[in-house]
């Protein structure tokens, strides 16, 4: 059908408007008009009254169809050419971002934009110390016959572990003991700290020999100790065995067996000569009392009780692989010397006491001190399983349960000779110093302190109630030498 102009009657009014909006809609597409087919003009019949009529253009159906069907596929295509073009963009923005984060800088750059280090930045993760528990901090360079064993109450602070390794380390005792720490609770900053003190005494031991080996080198390697050319408290010839002893005392029961040798010297002392000190491994209280068998009596065990239900299973577990076993606590306590030596030749059953200081007159019975044991493994074992039992026993009876004293407890068990008859209990008459008076004796006699030789005459000092701060009593022992200040950063 074609379009065309046709008269239309005045009659109808809406037809007319509606063929006047056709006509407008063909006017709006001229070019359409040559090269659809569809169109074409007629004239109206010449019977009609042509001078009354308007002529006005009109089209088929078809025609509209046909327009429309063209509009929508143009409308179609454009969209698709836009959908495309944003995938092709979106495609390019993913490459792009892809290369740049793939792009690695240059070592300069990546130095400039490398955060600050963090102090406690990363959780160290240690190899398990012994059958598969526990944190192996340090391996020994050999087996030991000494055991310390240091619990770590709940208020203890790095600076205290710290404090405490460090000086334990500096006694000596360390080259013929193992070091094993008892937790609350595993954290991480303790386990930095230790790690942080391992690493200083190494650095001490090194610093040393390798001054040594210099000063020998300038005095045509003439023998020399190397504590005559340090002016130090610490002596590093106690950390030396030979290799033969070595041998003979075997591998250290902690961690893998994996051989490290800390050698020093020339060629000849290589042979004859190794560096001797304990591991150092943690253990914490649930790997020995994993069911807390005092939860049942008390509403919150606290460390210096429930340390009492994890000695049987350690000292149980270790029983044949050491001689003498000391117990610690050090939030209470420094250990400046070998006290493990008055065990030399007792009895395994031996257990060592020492009393507490005290105003009552020196007839009366003085308090012993629950916080420093030593003995043969035997005994202490023996004494912890005691212990224990008069822990259960008291809380039992007694009507405020929280409010039982460890100490109390102790010294209760301690009077008892019939419970620990098995036993051999020996109560030291010499009270354990206080640092308060250490440090008067240190002051009223300046070289006193500079000494490791004149420091060991007190292998045990507690801390008692005196708010001294325990660097700073110790500033010019730990920090008397200049190779002092290359191991401790605090010096």
């Amino acid at each position: 059908m074609g379009v065309g102009f046709t008269p239309k009657s005045k009659v109808n009014n809406t037809n007319n408007s509606e063929n006047w909006g056709m006509g407008f809609l063909f006017i709006f597409f001229p070019e359409e008009e040559e090269k659809n087919p569809n169109f074409s003009f007629k004239n109206s019949s010449s019977s009609s009254s042509s001078s009354s009529s308007s002529l006005l253009p009109s089209f088929s159906f078809k025609s509209i169809n046909a327009i429309r069907n063209r509009s929508s596929s143009s409308h179609l295509t454009s969209k698709a050419q836009s959908t495309i073009s944003i995938c092709v963009l979106l495609i390019f923005i993913t490459l792009l971002l892809f290369t740049l984060s793939t792009f690695e800088p240059t070592n300069s750059l990546n130095q400039k934009r490398k955060p600050p280090n963090l102090k406690f930045q990363e959780k160290l993760i240690f190899p398990p110390a012994l059958q598969g528990m526990g944190s192996l901090y340090r391996r020994g360079t050999r087996a030991m016959n000494d055991l310390i064993v240091a619990h770590v109450i709940e208020s203890v602070t790095e600076i205290e572990l710290k404090m405490f390794l460090r000086l334990l380390h500096r006694s000596g005792i360390t080259s013929k003991s193992d070091i094993l720490f008892v937790f609350s609770s595993k954290s991480s900053s303790f386990d930095h700290a230790i790690v942080e003190e391992n690493k200083s005494f190494l650095k001490l031991i090194n610093g040393y020999y390798k001054y040594n080996k210099e000063e020998k080198k300038k005095n045509n390697n003439s023998s020399s100790d190397p504590t005559r050319f340090v002016n130090s408290t610490f002596d590093p010839t106690q950390f030396v065995i030979s290799s033969k002893k070595e041998k003979e005392s075997g591998e250290p029961i902690w961690g893998k067996k994996i051989r490290v040798y800390e050698d020093f010297g020339n060629s000849t002392e290589l042979t004859l000569t190794r560096l001797s000190y304990g591991s150092v491994v943690s253990f914490d209280t649930g790997e020995f009392d994993p069911e807390n068998s005092l939860s049942g009596f008390l509403d919150h065990v606290p460390m210096s009780l429930r340390r009492w239900a994890c000695y049987p299973m350690l000292l149980g577990r270790v029983r044949r692989n050491y001689k003498h076993v000391l117990l610690v606590d050090i939030k209470e306590h420094l250990v400046l010397g070998d006290s493990l030596t008055q065990l030399k030749n007792r009895s395994p059953e031996s257990v060592i006491l020492a009393t507490l200081p005290t105003r009552k007159k020196n007839s009366e019975k003085k308090p012993v001190n629950s916080g420093f044991i030593f003995g043969g493994v035997r005994g202490v074992r023996r004494l912890a399983n005691a212990m224990l039992t008069e822990i259960v026993r008291a809380i039992t009876q007694h009507k405020k349960r929280n409010s039982v004293s460890e100490s109390t407890l102790f010294n209760q068990l301690v009077s008892n000779e019939f419970v620990l008859k098995n036993v051999n209990l020996i109560v030291s008459g010499e009270s354990t110093h206080e640092l308060s008076s250490l440090t008067g004796l240190m002051n009223s006699n300046p070289k006193l302190g500079s000494s490791s030789f004149s420091i060991s005459k007190f292998p045990i000092v507690r801390r008692g109630n005196s708010n001294l701060d325990i660097s700073s009593v110790f500033k010019k022992y730990l920090c008397s030498s200049p190779l002092d200040s290359i191991a401790y950063s605090d010096c």
